[in-house]
């Protein structure tokens, strides 16, 4: 009975302790649970998102570009391979058709061309001496037919033949490699303005164009657009909202400067007709999805102190003209 009566004072006491560490956890739960509903409020945002102003626009992501009657901005490849010497031109500068934009190392070419001449030079001389022999062979034929054998002659008259033929390819290589000469200099095919530059002097550079480090491809060697600055915007329509372009005719387009509010009315231009894979715009330009687009061309009015620079991002919304405002 004493051993009874003195476990009595334990098992309460634990019971105690098992009772205080339930309230315990009851307690933690329910402070944990205020603290998770309690959210920190969250920042406004760090500018007003692009809102539709049409009753049922499409919307499609734009790139602002160069200004031009087909097609877009004119890429500059070289038709030799070479390391780049100089580089005349800067970007953002006007050229004309004609002006020289970059050049490249031609030393062996150009010694290859002194070669050539230097081949005709030969081959003239030789041409002059076959021609003197045969003379002196000929004539001394008309006087005495006896005096020149027939073979001799025959000799004689191939000899011109085979110098005018080494002359005449002579000529040919000469005139090859002078051509080829000219390849090492890249100048402008019309006017324009130089939009970027993709290589520098000791840069080596292909057909393919210049090596990127950063994009880890080939990029054109020079990028040439409009000589007037004039501007457009080209959009990406998705496949699945074709069909829900409004008539060319009644294409009404609204383009949002990203970070503003700024909204510039579009005027449309033409459709490239041609869907193509999507393009994301805003990483490599050579990543693709399993979208397909059609291209859209607005041409636009820029306001006045407002800075707008080629291959910047925009947000459109296509509509029609006799819609209603939202």
């Amino acid at each position: 009975m004493a051993e009874s009566w003195g476990t009595k004072p334990i098992i309460s006491m634990r019971n105690k302790i098992l009772i205080g560490i339930a309230l315990f956890g009851i307690l933690l739960g329910v402070v944990s649970a205020i603290v998770m509903k309690l959210r920190p409020k969250s920042e406004p945002p760090a500018f007003t998102p692009a809102s539709n102003p049409y009753r049922s626009g499409i919307y499609a992501n734009g790139i602002i570009e160069s200004a031009q009657q087909s097609g877009a901005n004119v890429s500059i490849y070289p038709e030799v391979s070479g390391t780049v010497v100089k580089i005349p031109v800067r970007e953002g500068e006007q050229v004309k058709a004609g002006e020289p934009l970059l050049v490249l190392d031609d030393s062996v070419q150009r010694s290859t061309v002194a070669s050539a001449k230097a081949s005709i030079a030969v081959a003239e001389a030789t041409l002059a001496n076959a021609q003197a022999q045969y003379g002196k062979l000929a004539a001394s034929s008309a006087l005495d037919p006896r005096s020149v054998s027939k073979d001799a002659l025959d000799t004689a008259s191939n000899a011109v033949r085979s110098a005018r033929a080494s002359l005449d390819l002579a000529r040919k290589q000469y005139d090859a490699s002078n051509a080829l000469l000219g390849k090492y200099t890249l100048k402008a095919r019309s006017d324009g303005a130089i939009l970027a530059i993709n290589t520098s002097v000791g840069s080596y550079i292909s057909s393919q164009g210049g090596y990127n480090s950063y994009t880890n491809g080939y990029s054109p060697v020079i990028v040439m657009g409009n000589p007037d600055h004039s501007l457009q915007v080209r959009c990406y329509v998705d496949e699945i909202l074709i069909q829900r372009l409004p008539d060319p005719a009644k294409i009404s387009a609204s383009m949002s400067i990203r970070g503003t509010t700024i909204k510039i009315p579009l005027k449309f231009v033409r459709f490239q007709p041609n869907v193509t894979p999507k393009i994301e715009l805003s990483s490599q330009r050579t990543e693709r999805v399993d979208v397909r687009v059609l291209p859209v061309i607005f041409s636009f009015e820029k306001p006045e102190n407002l800075t707008l620079y080629q291959g910047q991002l925009v947000d459109i919304y296509i509509g029609e003209e006799a819609a209603n405002n939202k």
